[in-house]
């Protein structure tokens, strides 16, 4: 794996366990027939897939289909659902790694994957480049990285354990938490807000204007712009995608809620509230003053319409189009299956004459019923 840590550096598997327990909240068992020592005594020193990873790397299974792996791995530990484990023991298969049961192998992955992510971002520089541009009236806490040719602007606050990658730029007055991570290129126009442990990927704008116009009362076609006053306020924890746009609100702020995970390329318009811990996948585009739940889940490519409301814990499926407000709990899906080319175009001519067919239709069945009242007669 990238993050191959030496091995008078690397924690034991039992200290790695307890630190993602205390920090992650991650529940793991050891089984009672190998000896605790064991997991005390091995050195982790990266984590890799069941295929590829090596003898000092911690893996995971969480797809059942993949159970036949666990026979040839070469990883030292890995995580596991105990029905997996009693499965492979069943088949008196032979194995060579140490088992730790817990009941999501996937979550404990992703806890695994952060702390060797977190430890790689330790051991880099944390200086601010001569080249970077900060005014005299920023405020940057002790341990903040500021790479080369970063552009800082008057009355910015940075807080502790924040790094900011090189020609990135933070406008007047913008504000960034604790442990935040801004890869190169990442713009943040005035008064934009960031909570606490963000990452924000490279290429993307926060604060930029909204799109915003007032057609002239005279002349006609003409527009007039309508100035956005408002700000950009990100909560804590949020993940924020490569070339993604949040607009700054016309007067009101455009919020993202805490927890939000947000892919590359998705476009939020100004004046929208994401509720927290909502995730949304690429090129998905919400048009302005529409509010999203908490919780909700939304595919790429969807596209949803302006002023809506969606409740918590809705789904979205991908390519879905979402033109009015959705006011409970459910999944959505409004995309037309796919076909072989010539086939589609034969049902897309039947469905452009749907209303007809309805009316010729309707006109049937009342015929029907003349004819059911005649025959009685």
């Amino acid at each position: 794996m990238p993050v191959l840590l030496a091995s008078e550096s690397a924690p034991t598997l039992l200290d790695l366990l307890i630190e993602l327990k205390e920090q992650g909240g991650l529940d793991w068992v050891l089984p009672q027939t190998y000896a605790q020592d064991a997991y005390q005594q091995l050195r982790i020193r990266g984590i890799g897939s069941l295929e590829h990873a090596g003898e000092s790397e911690l893996s995971f299974l969480a797809n059942p289909k993949l159970r036949a792996q666990l026979q040839n791995t070469r990883a030292a530990a890995v995580f596991l659902h105990a029905d997996d484990l009693s499965a492979l023991i069943a088949a008196d298969c032979d194995f060579s790694f140490l088992p730790v049961v817990c009941d999501s192998p996937y979550f404990a992955y992703a806890l695994a994957a952060q702390w060797f992510e977190s430890w790689r971002l330790q051991q880099l520089p944390k200086a601010q480049h001569p080249s970077a541009i900060i005014h005299p009236t920023a405020e940057i806490a002790a341990g903040v990285h500021i790479g080369p040719h970063v552009v800082i602007e008057p009355h910015v606050k940075i807080d502790a354990g924040t790094r900011v990658e090189a020609h990135s730029y933070l406008g007047a007055g913008v504000t960034i938490g604790k442990d935040c991570h801004l890869h190169p290129n990442v713009v943040l126009y005035h008064d934009t807000h960031i909570g606490d442990r963000c990452i924000i990927h490279s290429g993307a704008v926060l604060g930029a204007d909204g799109f915003g116009f007032a057609p002239h009362p005279v002349h006609t076609g003409q527009w007039a712009k309508i100035a956005q006053l408002g700000q950009v306020v990100v909560g804590n924890d949020v993940e924020i995608g490569a070339n993604t746009t949040i607009d700054r609100g016309a007067l009101d702020a455009t919020h993202i809620g805490d927890g939000v995970k947000l892919d590359n390329q998705i476009m939020v318009a100004h004046n929208v509230i994401i509720g927290p811990h909502t995730a949304i996948a690429a090129c998905v585009g919400i048009a302005g003053s529409t509010r999203i739940g908490a919780r909700c889940i939304i595919g790429g490519a969807a596209m949803i319409s302006g002023h809506l409301s969606i409740a918590d814990d809705v789904q979205i499926s991908g390519g879905t189009a979402i033109t009015s407000s959705i006011h409970r709990a459910e999944r959505l899906t409004g995309v037309y299956p796919y076909q072989e080319h010539r086939q589609w175009q034969r049902n897309a001519a039947v469905l452009s004459q749907l209303s007809t067919l309805r009316k010729r239709v309707r006109d049937l069945e009342q015929a029907l019923e003349r004819l059911a009242i005649e025959t009685e007669k």
